[in-house]
């Protein structure tokens, strides 16, 4: 079965595109402009998540809630919670580094003052030792505090090489804030979010320098730009291999 070649007149010009030409611009284009969308639009959530946490900064702590209709409208807002630290439940985050020295997040559980919950604190970064299986020493207050911070809200994402004996066989070393994990593991009543202790606050922190997830929203930028920008190149190219001069054309 013999396919025409389609043919178009532009002026002194004719449009004359292959079948596999156009087909392969018709597969490929809408990809392109799909995935540079899509990171885009990662880009402009990284910005809301930028401000939000900007504003939170600048507003005064507010109460923490024992109970949420909405847990995600919490997301980076500024909190306050008074209680003490009970360390028997505490763990250590792994693969946490700092100025390019490995070390751990210390997670402790606080109990909330006239309650029975309690909210685990990210006290910030202490250095590992030289042997990874020495834990570092931990200082932590024993009296009653206020405790400033930003409310985390650990991913459900996760992805771990630990085999399930691994993760239901309590640890003092976690690789991933796994919170449902978290509350089935200890006989504690634990609210839903971890409070990031602010880097002022005195109340038995460590090293904070906290990094917002939206720190790639440049790149974010920058691969929208690249998806778009193959888009474009797909057409020109399209165009080029398919137009020529009329008159050294023969129809």
């Amino acid at each position: 079965m013999h396919i025409t070649q389609m043919q178009f007149r532009l002026g002194n010009y004719l449009l004359r595109p292959s079948w596999q030409g156009l087909l392969i611009l018709m597969i490929c284009l809408p990809i392109f402009i799909k995935l540079g969308l899509w990171q885009y639009h990662k880009a402009q959530l990284g910005t809301e998540i930028q401000s939000s946490y900007n504003r939170s900064l600048e507003q005064d702590a507010l109460n923490l809630p024992s109970s949420f209709n909405n847990l995600d409208t919490w997301k980076y807002k500024k909190v306050k919670i008074k209680g003490h630290y009970e360390t028997e439940y505490q763990i250590l985050l792994d693969n946490q580094v700092e100025n390019s020295v490995a070390g751990f997040h210390v997670i402790t559980p606080l109990k909330l003052d006239g309650s029975n919950d309690y909210v685990l604190v990210n006290r910030g970064w202490v250095a590992g030792s030289a042997t990874h299986t020495d834990l570092p020493t931990i200082s932590t207050p024993n009296q009653a505090l206020e405790v400033t911070g930003l409310v985390w809200l650990p991913s459900n994402k996760i992805f771990t090489l630990e085999s399930e004996p691994q993760k239901n066989t309590w640890n003092v070393i976690w690789q991933h804030m796994d919170m449902e994990r978290y509350r089935k593991s200890v006989p504690i009543h634990i609210l839903p979010l971890v409070i990031k202790l602010d880097a002022k606050s005195n109340a038995g922190g460590f090293v904070r320098n906290w990094q917002l997830p939206t720190s790639k929203i440049t790149t974010n930028i920058g691969y929208a730009y690249q998806w778009f920008g193959f888009a474009l190149a797909s057409v020109l190219i399209f165009l080029f291999t398919s137009i020529k001069k009329a008159n050294n054309t023969k129809i």
